[in-house]
């Protein structure tokens, strides 16, 4: 989509730093964090919503980053919340997933 923010990351035509990237997914901090860890977890390909995602397989590999991710950043203990908007409840219509923390009783410590 050629007026999407995320997409013109995806296809390097607007700079962005990445904390990680593959082919199929990037990942860089949001740019109003509610937590001090909050990362997007973001498909390169244009996903408008997630019920318009059916590839499983990319699916897995955004899990498997997002689990990654938790690890990298310590968070294991320390209490982290995975969140997907959609319905029109997202600022950008392209499927993203946040990873924020630490969260809860855990974060105090």
């Amino acid at each position: 989509m050629s007026d999407c923010l995320f997409c013109k990351f995806a296809k390097k035509d607007l700079p962005k730093e990445f904390v990680y990237e593959d082919s199929d997914v990037m990942v860089f901090p949001d740019i109003h964090p509610i937590k001090p860890v909050h990362l997007l977890i973001i498909p390169k390909r244009h996903i408008s919503d997630f019920l318009e995602l059916e590839d499983d397989e990319l699916m897995v590999e955004i899990l498997l980053i997002i689990q990654k991710m938790v690890k990298d950043q310590h968070l294991e203990d320390k209490g982290y919340r995975i969140v997907v908007n959609g319905g029109g409840a997202q600022i950008i219509n392209h499927l993203h997933f946040h990873l924020t923390g630490p969260w809860g009783k855990a974060a105090e410590l």
